[in-house]
């Protein structure tokens, strides 16, 4: 996919889900278990994945693990079996030395764009960051990413993300802070920089439906986030295809508010708000477990799991959301994605 293709399909706004991890008792890389989830996504009516991000656990890259290249290929091959363009986004991080190596990865297995994490350069001056994400975009398309601190992101400025919208490689940004100050920096940097070929994506998984349907005025100009590349949306992925296609461009409506604080309810048992987000990727698991795609909640690290009433509260949405779940879907397709 050249540049300009990339360009254009993500300018269209795409559903992408951040792509978790199968795992099993032992907590070793479950590769059919990989696969299926990957089959799930493509057949849910997604326009792309992001592998290697938080949502797949940062902890794949550790040399005793050596997941970070198995996970990848995997979710390619599935990728490329698809009869549908899909972007092929894999995560970046780390230092520079790090970074660079992965990127080339990326190159190698044929991912389109690289979502660069800055986490790991939380004393860094903008300068530096600067210097870093131009490295990287000198490798391959990047998308940014505005991570928020309490997961392992670093506050980012105005003034970084207008030097960052001048980055002729940059395709995309995945506007994450939960916070509504820092995702209206990043839109008016945008508009501010004049570039219309960057799309925006929401990565808030607390906010939405009302993300995709603000219209953003700045300086007497107007830019829409037209996209959602999120951890929640590994779960109940066929409605959240039909979600973004029901609210992409759209105008505020009292029903479609009204949905937007229904997911928003979700996403707050999946991601367990109430406690700091530390069940965050064990509450994604425990949905996909209960639908039979993954056969346990395991992490990498022990110490990830569910906090004390998360799981009533996973329970509560479920029961008061069915229109929001796509349980049926997955049991009508699950032994094909299994084989």
């Amino acid at each position: 996919m050249v540049n300009t293709d990339l360009r254009e399909l993500l300018l269209e706004g795409l559903a992408i889900p951040a792509h978790p991890l199968a795992l099993t008792s032992a907590r070793q890389l479950d590769e059919r278990g990989q696969r299926a989830l990957t089959r799930y996504y493509i057949a849910s009516g997604i326009g792309g994945l992001a592998v290697g991000v938080h949502t797949t656990q940062f902890a794949i890259r550790n040399p005793k693990i050596g997941l970070f290249r198995p996970v990848l290929e995997l979710a390619a091959e599935e990728m490329a079996r698809s009869t549908t363009p899909l972007v092929r986004i894999a995560g970046v991080c780390g230092q520079q030395k790090q970074a660079i190596k992965e990127a080339n990865l990326l190159c190698e297995l044929d991912y389109h764009a690289a979502l660069l994490s800055l986490g790991a350069l939380k004393e860094a001056s903008e300068d530096t960051l600067i210097s870093h994400c131009r490295s990287i975009a000198e490798i391959i398309p990047i998308i940014g990413f505005y991570l928020q601190p309490s997961v392992g992101g670093r506050v980012l400025s105005y003034g970084f993300w207008r030097r960052f919208a001048d980055i002729a490689n940059v395709v995309a940004i995945k506007i994450a802070p939960f916070n509504r100050y820092q995702t209206q920096d990043v839109v008016r940097a945008v508009i501010d920089s004049g570039r219309d070929d960057i799309a925006l994506y929401t990565g808030n998984d607390d906010n939405i439906v009302a993300d995709f349907l603000t219209p953003f005025p700045f300086a007497g100009k107007e830019k829409r986030i037209i996209g959602g590349l999120l951890g929640h949306w590994s779960v109940w992925t066929k409605r959240a295809v039909e979600l973004h296609q029901r609210c992409h461009r759209a105008k505020a409506t009292p029903d479609l508010l009204r949905l937007g604080v229904e997911v928003t309810d979700c996403n707050a048992a999946f991601f367990d708000a109430a406690n700091g987000f530390h069940g965050c990727i064990a509450g994604l698991h425990e949905v996909l477990r209960r639908q039979g795609l993954v056969k346990g909640i395991w992490c990498l690290d022990e110490k990830e799991t569910l906090s004390p009433g998360q799981l009533a509260e996973i329970d509560r949405v479920y029961t008061a959301y069915p229109h929001l779940n796509d349980d049926d879907f997955i049991a009508e397709h699950l032994d094909t994605w299994l084989r």
